[in-house]
């Protein structure tokens, strides 16, 4: 069994199976490297498979059977076309990569989904290619088949659960059997798994039964270009307040003597159901006892009326935070009321269908086409890049649907129209998922406290806005389709303070809530918030002079440490002996134990390691001010970080808690001992990388034990050597931590790492933490999850072991049809996050998102999200890289590209033409694509040291989309004639907008100075001849040339450019949770190449420009 940290098994030698990760669920069958799930009802697109003719190197991600030969369409010639591309002077431009010739047979496709036989098998082996070939070795065998749409197989009988017979469900009102009006409404969510407990919680999860589901509709609700959703209404004073108490239990006693609200008839009628009624009103003074908003709020603004392509909730001018304003209710309904006194009657429901428009599958035939199926000719029309930042697209969803949807900041589908098969998912040839930013620091967050949390029976899905309500008394569940009742309780709605408004409860006005979970939530007190930190102490890491900084943030930091009064605090230091720090209160100065049996380690006075901060901050505060000088004239340099961890294990078993590591070198000493394995050499090497997995298991298993306690291990990595983080980051992986790496570090040599390093560790001391939690996802049924990406343990099979969650954190799901979902008009899915608070509070943060059932492929097309499925698909290349090689995850890569393309020339245009064609809104993949491929994490024949590319990598699983699209693709600005034409105001700072240009070096100019914020990094490029205004204004400088090599802050001047320069570094640095360092470039700086390397439009020795790019994407698919 391999130890590969990477791979989906864990091999403890004990035949217990662990999963995580990039991993299956760990009940389904085991799976050839590629990660492939096959579909138990028809055979599964593979990539993977034989196609005619091969590419010029590996296989790519999806496995497929051979495309059907189509006639070369580019018309494209090397004399003057209408691109505006130019050719080099005394160059034509070039032909088409050289690639191989027509196989002499074209292989049946195979019934099976599994893996083909390699495709020099079947075809004889292409050509030699040139050294500027894009691909770095042709003759490689075919990889194993990527399948990342299928569905695994069943792994047992449906549970079955009584449940009302399946037919049509209506959304809020009973379906009308023979109305002309419009189609019912309906409104399908996925509820959010109630995270099965840590060893105190209490279970939940239960079997899905079958019950009625939506009728068929073939309708779509696609804005025609050039319009805009109307603007959203202004928060009303029923709508959730920041400020306000938290929500009680209702008045005792009988309830009061008033009537329900009923809503007047709405729009045209509808037999045997009842309009819905509009949201929340703005009429009456809020309750300002009637709930509580916690430290963060959530919403959505306004979007400003008139600019297409905006979707709701996109806003530059309020980053990182949203504000959310609900629909207003209709006027007329606190007016109208109605007897309570019969049987059930139909009941009015807060939101109208889904309002899908008419199917996009005569396209051909329609005046008018979607913005987003534009055809675009992407070897004639170059200036593709949007100039401001691209927006999610907005799920084609009736408008007070997507009112209260989801944000796309917290949870993303790849495709915003859900196909109503597996096999119209696999005919689209396009990735199905997920991706998530559960714990997200929210500027508006409702929270609510309540002793019922109303949830379905069956699948244990909590109630949200997309659930149907019967009547006053009835709610049907939007992801089982179950019957439940309305408790009684929430019949009262605490915002207005009567009964019979269970559909104005917050619950069910809000995508996104939090609940303070009741006493049934917890088997044992909640865990107090701990912190122990373990602090390499060897003469590398004095050296570095890390230790000064990190006691002198701790010691400023140390009154915001997330807590209460049980927070408790240690320390542990290490080299070739573990120091423990008896701090117990009373003692006049910190005592230092010193254990020197590494090999057995123990803990010489547990009970006075970890102690009270409350109590004991004086002697923390003197041993912070201490330690940079206690060590400050060892030798030693030996390192037992094994060790020291085990160490810290023990400390922390009883309690649970967060570990923070400070590493400067390669542990060599005693358990946990890595030797090196990069050769230098070979960091340009154009073949496959080694080394990215694990050399032992030793931290995986450890990280998995410490997940077992509730113990979360955050890795801080400061070293210029190199230190195996494919090793130790397993440690972090495989526990829900954090990785930093902070590579070159030294205190006096790189200060810009320094301030980055102290900006990190602050928002990191301080930042919002939940402890011993868990996470499940849920979705229709018909939908099943399937692998899992980020920083976790599978404790089940949907079940996320979080030890320690933080608002940094992302995750990405992949899904498959496992169902047909043609009687399905929309879909749900529902993330709820069970965590301890830092206060001590258990709390349920519940996401729920609704996206339409589409049956056409160019509705498929039309919804999909080309920044989500990029971000997947990267995830899915780091495992690739890993379980298989760095060039299968390359050309996995690419051949999405090409998959997707064929699919929409072949089964979406109507009319063929010559080029290489996309739709509008997958018009940026190839450009996304190929800038993956040179991206740190991928990129091969350019020097790249071993632990930077498995850090790029940690950060593609790790990261939330919006902040991985920048390490992808980094933006490029011109700084040096910034206006306030366009700019935002904020906090009373008036910020620039400059545009956004393409990454290549004619957008370059020697007479200008421009910004690329790379995510992780920002580089200020100062051409040779930059205006002498802009060198004195915002650098105080007098020349080019005394600009200063290391220059990495900007001087505070007092002049307008200095003024509008740093408040548009400060904006963008603001938009992330973690510091971007700024360095200062010139045309003889040695950070020039590190600048150019984010071209990525450009050629370079080993890899292909963008056009170069597109025109091999066009060979393959004109094949």
């Amino acid at each position: 069994m391999s130890t590969a940290g990477f791979n989906s098994q864990n091999g403890t030698g004990t035949g217990q199976t662990y999963a995580n990760g990039p991993s299956q669920n760990p009940v389904a069958p085991q799976q050839l490297p590629g990660v492939g799930y096959g579909a138990p009802h028809q055979p599964t697109y593979n990539a993977m498979q034989a196609k005619a003719p091969p590419t010029p190197a590996h296989p790519g991600l999806y496995p497929s059977g051979p495309y059907q030969p189509v006639t070369p369409v580019c018309s494209y010639q090397p004399g003057p076309p209408h691109t505006s591309y130019p050719a080099p002077s005394g160059q034509s431009l070039l032909p088409r990569p050289p690639v191989g010739g027509p196989p002499p047979h074209t292989p049946p496709q195979s019934a099976s989904p599994g893996p083909r036989l390699p495709a020099a098998q079947a075809t004889p082996p292409p050509p030699a290619v040139s050294s500027s070939s894009y691909y770095a070795n042709p003759q490689h065998p075919v990889a194993p088949a990527w399948q990342y749409n299928a569905a695994p197989p069943p792994m047992g009988p449906p549970a079955t659960v009584n449940a009302p017979p399946r037919g049509p469900a209506p959304r809020h009102a009973n379906p009308a059997s023979n109305s002309t009006g419009p189609p019912p409404p309906s409104v399908y969510s996925p509820a959010p798994a109630a995270p099965a407990p840590a060893p105190h919680h209490v279970p939940h999860g239960g079997p899905q039964p079958p019950g009625p589901r939506m009728p068929r509709t073939p309708q779509h609700g696609y804005t025609q270009p050039g319009t805009a959703p109307p603007p959203m209404t202004p928060m009303s004073p029923d709508a959730y307040q920041p400020n306000r108490a938290p929500y009680g239990p209702p008045p005792t006693g009988p309830p009061p003597a008033m009537k329900p609200a009923a809503p007047p008839p709405i729009g045209p009628p509808m037999a045997n159901a009842t309009p819905p009624p509009p949201r929340a009103d703005g009429n009456g003074p809020p309750d300002p006892s009637s709930y509580n908003h916690g430290d963060h709020h959530m919403g959505v603004p306004p979007q400003q009326p008139g600019t297409p392509g905006l979707h709701l909730g996109h806003y530059p001018s309020l980053p990182p935070g949203y504000q959310n304003t609900p629909s207003p209710m209709h006027p007329a309904i606190q007016a109208a009321t109605q007897p309570n006194t019969q049987g059930p009657q139909p009941y009015p429901q807060p939101h109208g269908g889904p309002g899908l428009s008419p199917s996009l599958a005569s396209l051909s035939l329609q005046a008018s086409t979607p913005e987003a199926l534009r055809v675009v000719n992407l070897l004639q029309e170059r200036n593709l890049l949007p100039p401001t930042p691209i927006p999610a697209p907005t799920p084609c969803l009736q408008q007070d649907l997507q009112k209260i949807n989801c944000h796309p900041e917290v949870f993303r589908s790849t495709l915003t129209s859900i196909p109503q098969t597996q096999s119209l998912l696999n005919k689209a040839k396009m990735p199905l998922g997920l991706l998530l930013h559960p714990f997200k620091d929210l500027s508006q967050l409702p929270v609510v406290t309540s002793s019922t949390i109303v949830r379905c029976r069956s699948c244990r899905t909590y109630i949200n806005p997309f659930v149907s309500f019967l009547d006053q008394r009835r709610w049907k569940c939007n992801l089982c389709f179950r019957v439940n009742d309305v408790p009684e309780e929430f019949m009262y709605n605490p915002v207005s303070r009567s009964y019979g408004e269970p559909h104005r409860r917050p619950e069910v006005q809000n995508a996104t809530i939090e609940f303070i979970a009741p006493s049934e939530y917890m088997l044992r007190p909640p865990q107090p918030a701990v912190y122990l930190f373990i602090l390499d102490v060897s003469h590398n890491a004095v050296e570095t002079g890390y230790l000064t900084v990190f006691c002198q943030s701790l010691l400023d930091n140390i009154n915001a440490l997330p807590g209460d009064a049980r927070t408790k605090v240690g320390f542990i230091t290490f080299d070739s002996t573990i120091h423990f720090y008896n701090l117990q209160e009373g003692l006049s100065q910190p005592q230092m134990l010193i254990v020197s049996d590494i090999e057995d380690i123990f803990l010489p006075t547990p009970d006075s390691l970890l102690v009270n901060l409350n109590e004991c901050k004086e002697l923390v505060q003197d041993l912070l001010k201490s330690l940079p000088t206690l060590f400050e004239k060892t030798m030693e340099t030996q390192s037992a970080l094994g060790s020291a961890l085990q160490a810290a294990y023990k400390l922390l078993l009883p309690t649970g808690g967060r570990m923070s590591i400070f590493q400067t070198q390669l542990p060599n000493l005693g358990v946990g001992t890595l030797h090196s394995r990069e050769d230098p050499n070979l960091r340009a090497a154009a073949k496959d990388v080694q080394h990215l997995s694990p050399a032992t298991d030793f931290y995986k298993k450890l990280a998995l034990d410490c997940s077992g306690q509730q113990v979360a291990v955050d890795l801080f990595l400061l070293s210029s050597q190199y230190c195996d983080l494919a090793s130790l980051g397993c440690i972090s992986r495989y526990s829900a931590g954090s990785v930093y790496y902070y590579p070159s570090y030294h205190h006096q040599h790189t200060p810009a790492q320094v301030e980055c390093f102290q900006k990190d560790l602050k928002r990191y001391l301080t930042r919002k933490i939940g402890f011993e939690a868990v996470m499940r996802i849920r979705c229709t049924k018909g939908l099943s999850i399937h692998t899992f990406h980020g920083n976790f343990f599978v404790r089940s099979t949907d079940l996320l072991s979080l030890p320690n969650v933080n608002p940094d954190a992302g995750f990405a799901v992949q899904m498959s049809i496992e169902e047909n979902l043609d009687d399905m008009q929309v879909v749900s899915f529902q993330a709820a996050l069970l965590y301890t608070s830092s206060k001590g509070e258990r709390r349920i943060r519940v996401h729920t998102l609704c996206l339409p059932v589409v049956n056409s492929l160019s509705d498929i097309f039309a919804g999909a999200d080309v920044q989500a499925i990029t971000g997947l698909l990267a995830c899915m290349a780091v495992d690739r890289s890993a379980t298989a090689s760095l060039s299968d995850a390359r050309d996995a890569m690419t051949n999405a590209a090409i998959d997707s393309l064929t699919s929409y020339r072949q089964s979406v245009l109507t009319i063929q033409q010559p080029g290489l064609l996309a739709p509008a809104c997958l018009r940026l993949f190839p450009l996304f694509i190929l800038a993956l491929l040179k991206q740190k994490a991928f990129r091969t024949g350019t020097s790249t040291r071993l632990d930077e590319r498995l850090f790029a990598m940690c950060q593609l699983k790790y990261q939330p989309l919006v902040y991985a699209m920048l390490m992808i693709h980094p933006a490029l600005y011109r700084v040096d004639d910034l206006t306030d034409e366009g700019a935002l105001s904020i906090s009373e700072r008036t910020v620039p907008q400059p545009r956004v240009l393409q990454l290549s070096v004619e957008k370059l100019s020697r007479e200008a100075a421009f910004l690329m914020d790379a995510g992780t990094v920002m580089y200020l490029w100062i051409g040779r001849h930059c205006p002498l205004s802009f060198l004195t204004q915002v650098l105080g400088v007098t020349s080019y040339a005394a600009v200063p090599d290391n220059l990495y802050l900007l001087p505070e001047l007092d002049t307008p450019e200095s003024q509008r320069t740093r408040a548009f570094v400060g904006w963008l640095r603001d938009q992330r949770p973690f510091f971007p360092s700024l360095l200062v470039v010139r045309d003889e700086s040695q950070l020039k190449p590190s600048f150019m390397q984010n071209m990525i439009e450009d050629r370079t020795e080993s890899a292909l420009s963008y056009y170069e790019f597109l025109l091999h994407l066009q060979q393959q698919i004109s094949k």
